[in-house]
């Protein structure tokens, strides 16, 4: 069995991922950068939500497909990372600016994945992908807690690291789709 390459699996995900982002500022320009950074959240949990019940239930009766949930918690992921910097106003980011702060803060998270990957061993291979959106939905709900909170901690890490986290988790996933999908001798 061939090893893995997980550095060019999670990129050729967020090359996938940043299609969709791009395809979707072509049709709309960053018209997200007037929601608030909680909106972003829930937003995220919505789509992580339907995944769990997706999973629990095994019935879908919108047609939309478990991979393009988890797409759309990177993007909304990367989305809250740019509010938490930039703040979010009652106009759209120009385009170019909202790709560069998303290859920006998707470089940060493959850094991060890289690091937590050697120290943990690459475990989130062995696990479920109902336990990736499980911990992606725990991570939501803290994030809720800091923001109402105002967004302090006294000792948890930030906004930011959940996000990053979130982000990551739900890349990981992709990755597991992908590697599902992928005939008998290639996986």
């Amino acid at each position: 069995m061939e090893k893995k390459d997980t550095n060019q699996e999670y990129k050729n995900v967020i090359a996938s991922c940043k299609d969709l982002y791009k395809a979707k500022l072509g049709d709309y320009g960053a018209a997200w950068h007037v929601l608030r950074p909680s909106s972003l959240t829930d937003q995220i949990y919505i789509k992580a939500k339907r995944i769990q019940t997706l999973q629990l239930t095994g019935e879908n009766r919108v047609g939309e497909d478990i991979r393009g949930e988890f797409v759309g918690i990177v993007n909304y992921s990367v989305m809250a990372l740019i509010q938490l910097e930039l703040g979010f106003e009652d106009k759209p980011l120009a385009p170019e600016e909202a790709l560069a702060c998303y290859d920006r803060y998707v470089e940060q998270a493959f850094e991060l994945m890289q690091r937590k990957n050697h120290d943990y061993g690459e475990a989130w291979r062995n696990m479920r992908q109902s336990s990736l959106v499980d911990i992606i939905l725990m991570k939501l709900l803290r994030v809720k807690e800091i923001e109402d909170a105002g967004g302090r901690t006294s000792v948890s890490e930030g906004l930011d690291a959940n996000y990053f986290d979130i982000l990551n988790y739900a890349v990981f996933a992709l990755i597991q789709i992908e590697e599902e999908t992928l005939p008998e001798n290639e996986a």
